[in-house]
C-alpha cells in the first residue's frame, strides 16, 4: 500500500531501497525556504542497523502489511525461544534478537504476538505490562517527600527499576515491558 511520506508513523514498516524498515522515531520539520520534510529514523528490521532519511510529502513509499499472530512462549534453549501457535499448536524456535530489549520480561506461557512477512518471523512483541515480585528495595532515606521521590529496587528478573519509598521487598508491581518502568502496584 503506497502513502504519503508525511503519513509515516513511528512503528510503520516500510519498504525502502529494497529493505524492510521500521520507522522508530519521526520530527516533522517545516524549513523557512522549501517545503515540508518527515526526517524519520528508520531501523532495518533484519539486520538492526539505523539510517536517517529526509521524505518530502509528493513522495510516495510502500507500507508494508504484516501478518500477526498470537503465540505462546514456552522455554529458552541458549539464545533460541520456542513459540507454539495457539491456533494450530505448530512450534517454531526464533532467536532471543527478534525480541529486542523487552527479552528479561519474557515469561514462560506469556500470550506475544509474531510479527509475520511472506511467513517470515520479523518481530515479538509482548504484552503492554507483567506483573512482577520485588526481591530487593533500598530503604527509605528520611526527610524524602513521597509525591516526587523514587528509590532503586531489583524485580525477580533481575532487572533494575526505580520504584515509589512505600514499595518494600515481597510487592507484586506492574511493569511497562517496553521501557521497563514502574507502572503501578499489582492488586
Amino acid at each position: 500500500m503506497k502513502i504519503n511520506g508525511n503519513a509515516i508513523r513511528p512503528g510503520n514498516i516500510i519498504e525502502h531501497k529494497g529493505r524492510l524498515m521500521r520507522a522508530v522515531k519521526l520530527q516533522q520539520v517545516k524549513p523557512g525556504k522549501g517545503g515540508a520534510f518527515a526526517q524519520v529514523e528508520l531501523k532495518d528490521i533484519r539486520d538492526g542497523t539505523k539510517m536517517n532519511e529526509r521524505f518530502r510529502s509528493d513522495e510516495t513509499v510502500e507500507r508494508v502489511r504484516l501478518d500477526q499472530v498470537d503465540y505462546q512462549y514456552l522455554f529458552a534453549d541458549g539464545d533460541m525461544l520456542t513459540f507454539m501457535n495457539n491456533d494450530t499448536f505448530d512450534q517454531i524456535e526464533l532467536n532471543s534478537d527478534l525480541v529486542g530489549e523487552p527479552l528479561p520480561f519474557l515469561q514462560e506461557n506469556m500470550q506475544v504476538t509474531i510479527e509475520l512477512y511472506e511467513e517470515e518471523p520479523i518481530s515479538v512483541s509482548l504484552p503492554e505490562s507483567v506483573v512482577l515480585e520485588i526481591t530487593e528495595a533500598d530503604a527509605v532515606v528520611k526527610g524524602q517527600t513521597a509525591s516526587s521521590s523514587y528509590k532503586p529496587a531489583i524485580l525477580e528478573n533481575g532487572v533494575k527499576i526505580m520504584v515509589p519509598p512505600h514499595i518494600a521487598a515481597g510487592t507484586k508491581v506492574v511493569v511497562n515491558t517496553a521501557d521497563g518502568t514502574y507502572m503501578e502496584r499489582a492488586k
